[in-house]
């Protein structure tokens, strides 16, 4: 048979070797796993603080949709409330307007009825002036004549009459 030298198991070697792996091990340990742990931990801390700051910012720009949706249904209200107060302005100040109007075209009738009436009086006044004047020269004229007694009372008389119709 054949020896077994080739195959052969050194349990120092080996023994060795373990302690070669555990040594190299705990350099890799000290020198690149804990590294490297810190290093992916820093990252992962990185990452989730940008995750956070995103859900902020997220959060804060929906608070800021909704604050100026808000502020513009505000606005709307107060632009329709303003319009219904111009529009009640409006109306308020046509009334205004239409009753000042009318209370003008009203003084200016009456005005002009007054002139009327005084125009009326007027033209009155000239009329029995007139009259006046007319009978005047008329019994001017019938006295330079001689008349009598009856025609005097005659003429009197149909003056009088006369002048009762024009003040009727």
């Amino acid at each position: 048979m054949q020896s077994l030298d080739v195959i052969s198991i050194n349990i120092w070697q080996i023994i060795i070797s373990l302690l070669n792996l555990v040594i190299l091990f705990l350099i890799i340990k000290k020198f690149l796993y804990k590294p490297v742990k810190r290093m992916l931990s820093e990252r992962q801390n990185t990452i989730q603080k940008q995750y956070d700051d995103a859900e902020q910012a997220k959060s804060d720009a929906m608070n800021a949709k909704t604050q100026y949706e808000e502020k513009l249904s505000a606005a709307s209200l107060e632009a329709d409330g303003i319009i219904l107060s111009a529009v009640d302005t409006a109306k308020a100040r046509e009334k205004e307007i239409i009753t000042d109007a009318k209370q003008k075209a009203d003084g200016i009738i009456l005005k002009a009825e007054n002139d009327a009436k005084l125009a009326v009086l007027k033209a009155e006044d000239s009329i029995k002036k007139e009259i006046i004047d007319v009978s005047t020269v008329l019994t001017e004229k019938v006295l330079e004549r001689e008349i009598s007694a009856d025609d005097h009372k005659n003429l009197i008389d149909s003056f009088i009459d006369n002048i009762g119709e024009y003040d009727e």
